[in-house]
């Protein structure tokens, strides 16, 4: 059951924001959601460090989930070390030692300070589910936006303090649930070739209780916007 009308808030995002890509809804659970299926694609062989996974990150179901709602269990995202741990799937201890991880600290990518300011979700959910925000089944704890540099334009004339932040992108989606903060990601280049995210596109996670409130705040600053954007067509119609 839902307590709000999902469909509606996501094609407010999509007509405030321009979206070409529709918000999708992430849903921490104990268990698997009724009447939903599982995420089916064959895990491949591990690797040494006895990592596999359904997708190469969970980051790729951001990508799947535009095609349908789908349950994923926790051994479905185990390819990715930082992506299990930010989503609350595994303890930074259990992932240190990974091929992946020591991959990143040895390139430079990332140090170990910065690893351990990672926000992570603090209770291991049973399962994590993904699909359209207009065809949730359930109130979703977080809401994924996937948008162009337009589209972050007019999300951050309203909300001036908005954090845009990069790697890892991932964990944006632990902000947005633990801590109730909206935020943005430029991306970063682990997830843009795992999930092959477009160039152009960058990502922001918003708490799905806050959602009312942005969209609402969302469609006069696009009108401003729209009313500018004509202007300056206008003026500038002078120069050709």
């Amino acid at each position: 059951m839902t307590t709000q009308d999902w469909a509606a808030l996501s094609e407010g995002l999509t007509d405030a924001l321009d979206l070409s890509v529709p918000p999708i809804a992430i849903t921490f659970s104990a268990a698997p959601v009724d009447g939903v299926p599982a995420f089916q694609d064959a895990m491949p062989q591990p690797t040494e460090d006895g990592r596999t996974g359904r997708v190469p990150a969970g980051c790729v179901f951001w990508m799947k989930a535009v095609n349908g709602t789908f349950n994923t269990a926790p051994e479905d995202h185990y390819n990715c070390s930082v992506g299990s741990f930010t989503h609350g799937l595994k303890k930074i201890e259990e992932v240190a030692g990974n091929q992946d991880v020591s991959a990143l600290l040895e390139s430079g990518w990332v140090d170990e300070a910065a690893v351990s300011r990672i926000p992570f979700v603090s209770e291991r959910p049973g399962n994590i589910t993904y699909g359209p925000l207009g065809q949730t089944p359930v109130d979703p704890d977080v809401v994924l936006l996937r948008m162009n540099a337009r589209s972050l334009m007019i999300l951050k004339d309203a909300y001036s303090d908005l954090p845009i932040e990069g790697k890892p992108q991932c964990h944006i989606v632990a902000k947005a649930k633990e801590h109730q903060q909206m935020t943005a990601s430029v991306g970063c280049m682990l997830s843009r070739v795992r999930t092959g995210m477009p160039n152009n596109e960058m990502t922001c996670a918003i708490p799905a209780g806050q959602l009312g409130e942005v969209v609402e705040r969302l469609g006069p600053v696009a009108r401003v916007d729209a009313t500018v954007g004509r202007y300056a067509a206008k003026d500038a119609g002078r120069f050709r």
